[in-house]
């Protein structure tokens, strides 16, 4: 179903067997339809996932979720009420390298985590309806709230409005998780180079995630400061620092979107739990509601509440 009638002719030569449609309506009254799966503008997916549950459809919904918390936490419940499944299209948690990072974690191969950097930047792709902090966020936010199997619980964003009146294309985000873990991000829709790039350091090891490396997306770097004592009349303390190997552990090579559409497909037929459920969407809905406050108190601290 799309609006764009030469969109739909493309997709009909490429697959001659679907049925297409301008008219939503008729997805909604298919009954061999089971399952929609979202991808059109922010502001439309509440009222379209909303009448989807309520036709008994599981949905898969783009990022971010929703553009209010609450409207996600009503479709959380209605998903709740007519026993179907709903998704968020975290599409970065399905990425193999990403997995790997947060195996990497666990193990406490990196140690303490102190911080997280990420820099999502390119020229464009200018959005209508969302500034850039709505449209490149959701990506590092979901990873890191993965990552760290946590949430964040405060928020310092800064941005600037360049080309389009009231919509951000710059912004840098400062997150606060619990057990002081800091994280930053870099955002961008005017940035002369592509990047895709997020870093962990941790009191052991630190680790770089390059999405736009295919042959080696992680690098872990058996680098550090080691923190031992030398106590003279001022009682300071010496600071070595660790020079280790740096290595790039062997990754799957797999498509991060199939892997998350196969897994919706997998919840529904066998009743499991989407890994990027409804929660993680209000999670990650909240934090922007939170930046955009933010932004709006020129980087004033805006604590997160999920009740």
């Amino acid at each position: 179903c799309d609006l764009n009638e030469e969109r739909l002719e493309h997709f009909k030569k490429t697959y001659p067997m679907i049925k297409s449609t301008t008219n939503y309506d008729d997805l909604l009254q298919e009954p061999s339809l089971n399952a929609i799966c979202i991808a059109t503008p922010v502001f439309t997916h509440y009222l379209l996932a909303k009448k989807a549950l309520e036709q008994k459809k599981h949905v898969l919904i783009e990022k971010p979720i929703t553009s209010k918390s609450d409207e996600t936490i009503e479709l959380i419940n209605l998903a709740k009420k007519n026993n179907l499944k709903i998704m968020v299209g975290h599409t970065f948690e399905y990425a193999p390298a990403v997995k790997m990072l947060k195996d990497i974690i666990n193990k406490n191969e990196l140690g303490k985590i102190f911080y997280i950097s990420s820099t999502r930047v390119n020229l464009g792709l200018f959005q209508q309806d969302i500034n850039v902090v709505w449209d490149l966020a959701p990506h590092d936010i979901s990873i890191i709230n993965y990552l760290l199997g946590n949430r964040p619980i405060s928020i310092n964003a800064n941005g600037s409005t360049n080309y389009r009146e009231k919509i951000e294309d710059i912004a840098f985000v400062a997150l606060r998780y619990p057990e002081n873990v800091i994280a930053h991000l870099h955002l961008s829709w005017l940035d002369p180079c592509k990047i895709r790039k997020l870093t962990v350091v941790g009191d052991k090891k630190m680790a770089v995630y390059d999405d736009l490396n295919p042959e080696e997306p992680i690098k872990i770097y058996d680098k550090g400061v080691e923190k031992q004592p030398y106590y003279d009349t001022f009682g300071e303390f010496k600071l070595l620092y660790k020079f280790g190997n740096t290595y790039s552990p062997r990754i799957e090579n797999s498509e991060p979107l199939k892997i998350e559409c196969s897994h919706f497909i997998d919840c529904i037929e066998n009743g499991k739990e989407p890994k990027s459920d409804g929660y993680s969407g209000y999670h990650v809905v909240k934090t922007l509601e939170a930046a955009q406050i933010s932004i709006k108190n020129k980087g004033k601290a805006v604590p997160i509440s999920y009740s």
